[in-house]
């Protein structure tokens, strides 16, 4: 208890948790999505310090899907299938391609992804020596978790905001 009058006592408000921080980090990467269909964010963490950060969409320099369509949506793709079918990087993908870029390590890292990686970014993740995976919305992908399961990897489903 404070010394401090009640009047005088500061109100702090509550921290979030680094789970939370990185999540919510996370979604606001996601915001940058050149992506009509889903919007999806991945932080790259190691010893609660940002690495590398992604978001889906085009390569660099190339016509964003916003503006000149989804190739997805015109040969009518269902989602969760064919992903080699798409002019964009997933988050996931970007993000380990930042990485790779600048020349930062992430081995043993942690990956916070709004959305569970596909099959292959699971196989991305796993070779990219990834130690845990966080995410908040589940893909139709069994082959992933399966992968997953047999790999070293923690993953664990971060609750969404609303729900326990």
């Amino acid at each position: 208890m404070s010394d401090k009058p009640a009047s005088q006592q500061a109100t702090t408000p509550e921290r979030p948790s680094w789970d939370e921080y990185f999540m919510r980090i996370a979604t606001e990467v996601a915001t940058r999505t050149t992506c009509r269909r889903r919007a999806v964010g991945a932080v790259l963490v190691k010893d609660k310090r940002i690495l590398a950060t992604g978001y889906n969409g085009v390569p660099t320099g190339i016509e964003h899907c916003l503006s000149r369509g989804c190739l997805r949506e015109q040969l009518g793709i269902p989602s969760g299938q064919q992903h080699e079918l798409c002019r964009g990087l997933h988050a996931e993908q970007n993000a380990i391609i930042q990485a790779a870029r600048y020349g930062i390590n992430i081995t043993g890292a942690t990956c916070y992804c709004t959305t569970q990686p596909c099959i292959i970014c699971a196989k991305m993740l796993i070779n990219a020596g990834i130690a845990e995976i966080v995410y908040q919305q589940a893909y139709p992908d069994d082959l992933t978790m399966s992968m997953l399961g047999e790999s070293d990897i923690v993953v664990r489903v971060f609750p969404q905001e609303g729900t326990d």
